[in-house]
């Protein structure tokens, strides 16, 4: 990369537009600039997220190449018709889901966000993995995107629900289940 980044404020931006990685100019308001944001933002909570496990959990590595997927995702945003997510990356998102899927119980109720703090954590990730998802499908309603990254996302919010329960679930922390409340209570 080298100097690449030797000067962090170049003021091109002061318009309200920003670059592209292909050398075009976008305003930064544009559904690809939120794209490319949210790909940041998410990968901002799961930083926050690896910061709440302990030394040396495996749940660490997972993350870890999540991030650098993630990074991988908002640089195809970056570049238009580009296409660095792959099956691949869905096929082991699936592979991964359905490990940390294997040991939990069946869900008969809906869970509410929490159980320990890397749990919430979690869960407040895969809300914004969702957000993420739904910019990304705006996004490809106005110009040609990679459905492969829409399909990542997808599947990246199911693990993060799943990895969420195994947090809840684990050290002797609880799942927080969800009480339906009659009409009027």
């Amino acid at each position: 990369m080298g100097n690449r980044l030797s000067k962090i404020y170049t003021r091109t931006g002061d318009d309200g537009s920003t670059g592209l990685a292909d050398g075009n100019r976008i305003a930064k308001n544009a559904q690809r600039v939120e794209a490319m944001g949210m790909a940041d933002e998410l990968n901002c909570h799961i930083g926050v997220l690896i910061e709440t496990l302990p030394s040396g959990d495996r749940l660490i590595d997972t993350f870890r190449r999540i991030q650098h997927h993630l990074f991988d995702l908002g640089g195809e945003f970056a570049i238009p018709g580009s296409k660095v997510i792959s099956d691949n990356h869905i096929e082991w998102l699936e592979q991964t889901l359905d490990e940390y899927n294997t040991d939990l119980p069946p869900l008969k109720n809906f869970i509410l966000p929490g159980g320990c703090p890397a749990a919430a954590q979690c869960h407040l990730a895969r809300a914004v993995c969702r957000r993420a998802e739904r910019v990304v499908v705006a996004l490809g309603h106005e110009d040609s995107i990679n459905t492969a990254s829409r399909h990542y996302l997808n599947r990246l919010s199911d693990l993060l629900f799943v990895i969420a329960r195994v947090l809840a679930r684990r050290d002797g922390s609880q799942e927080i289940l969800w009480e339906q409340k009659k009409p009027g209570l």
